[in-house]
């Protein structure tokens, strides 16, 4: 099937989804209280995006996002290659790592609220925590993939540790290293999200928890439309630089 035609199939399911959001509660087929029409939501939506505490909510929470991210991301990613590449390291560390993440990382958050309190440390240090064990797992499975015949071929012809690196181990953890940063991105969001909409008085999570508590259904829907369309465009850009480097996965 033709990538056109996968668009316009795309396009087709999301017209039938917002057609029936906007037809069902109209009809009365669905309870307008709990559903507002989808023009009705769109039009809120114009509303809170012209408003300042909006706009300056959504800043705090690109900046918690954006900071969360820069951290976990190098340093789970340095934390993982050692894992993987320190044999004493790994057998010592992995286990107890692979331990950690299979908890629900949303029990540490009254933790994070008695160490750092309700303010911008806290979120960004509960969405680093909720990031960083994704991180480490898929960077040691990275390096893991690499073929050892492959760095073996390259020591033969004299190669240094540098053009190893350059040449062999960054092509082939690529493709993994990408889809980790998709991943990644969707905890860091959420541990951001959570955060914010139970403990904090700024960010887009705390105005979306206030009004889902006073029932103010079509603001809550058009702050969710706000928070999809940020994901997917994140998700989109990383896809896009995967896509460039999919002769690597070779």
């Amino acid at each position: 099937m033709s990538r056109a035609a996968v668009i316009l199939i795309r396009i087709a399911i999301l017209a039938v989804f917002l057609g029936a959001w906007e037809v069902l509660p109209r009809a009365g087929i669905v309870n307008p209280m709990l559903l507002p029409p989808f023009s009705t939501v769109l039009l809120t939506l114009g509303e809170i995006l012209g408003r300042a505490d909006f706009r300056e909510a959504m800043a705090v929470t690109t900046a918690e996002v954006l900071i969360a991210f820069v951290i976990a991301v190098p340093l789970g990613g340095a934390i993982g290659v050692l894992a993987a590449e320190n044999e004493y390291f790994g057998a010592i560390f992995k286990p107890m790592l692979f331990y950690v993440f299979s908890i629900p990382k949303s029990i540490f958050l009254p933790m994070f609220i008695l160490v750092f309190g309700i303010g911008f440390q806290q979120k960004v240090a509960y969405a680093t925590f909720s990031t960083i064990f994704i991180v480490i797992m898929s960077a040691s499975a990275a390096v893991e993939s690499v073929k050892s015949d492959y760095v073996l071929v390259a020591q033969s012809y004299g190669a240094t540790r540098a053009q190893i690196l350059r040449r062999i181990y960054i092509p082939s953890m690529m493709p993994i290293l990408l889809e980790t940063l998709r991943i990644s991105m969707i905890f860091n969001f959420t541990g951001v999200m959570i955060a914010e909409m139970y403990a904090s008085r700024t960010g887009v999570g705390h105005m979306i928890a206030n009004w889902g508590e006073n029932f103010m259904l079509p603001q809550l829907f058009a702050g969710v439309i706000v928070l999809a369309v940020a994901a997917m465009a994140f998700n989109e850009l990383v896809r896009t630089l995967e896509a460039r480097c999919s002769t690597w996965r070779s």
